[in-house]
């Protein structure tokens, strides 16, 4: 099984691709100044070869399928396609004492990740959204 690990800030997108039956990484990257002018993506696979563009990057949407359209590309891609990825798992500053490991995201878990908001205001939020954009992308 492949799992797409998602790390999203207020500004920006860090991401990598690994495969859990060896746990191997396929591919890592990030996007860079999302809502800012200026923006730009880069990947790096694990044959070293790397992908670069520079790219107005409006939303965290918009940024996953940056993401998505660079990881399932037929010249610099590592999968055919997002049915390769069985799970995607999401970076979480804060679960307060709600949560003390990894759970399933359900909207029950989101409005939990909101409450614990005041615990970390710099990322939760930024967190959420990138839960939202994956949501919306996949």
């Amino acid at each position: 099984m492949k799992v797409l690990v998602i790390n999203a800030g207020s500004s920006s997108i860090k991401y990598q691709l690994i495969d859990m039956t060896n746990e191997t990484l396929l591919a890592k990257g990030q996007c860079d100044r999302i809502g800012i002018d200026g923006g730009n993506f880069k990947q790096k696979n694990a044959n070293g070869t790397e992908y670069k563009v520079e790219v107005d990057i409006p939303d965290h949407a918009a940024g996953i399928k940056l993401v998505v359209d660079a990881l399932t590309d037929k010249d610099h891609g590592v999968i055919e396609s997002m049915s390769e990825i069985g799970a995607v798992g999401h970076r979480v500053v804060h679960g307060g004492e709600k949560f003390s490991g990894s759970v399933v995201i359900t909207e029950d878990v989101i409005e939990a990740v909101k409450e614990c908001s005041v615990l970390s205001p710099l990322h939760n939020p930024a967190n959420l959204l990138g839960i939202k954009a994956v949501t919306a992308v996949l």
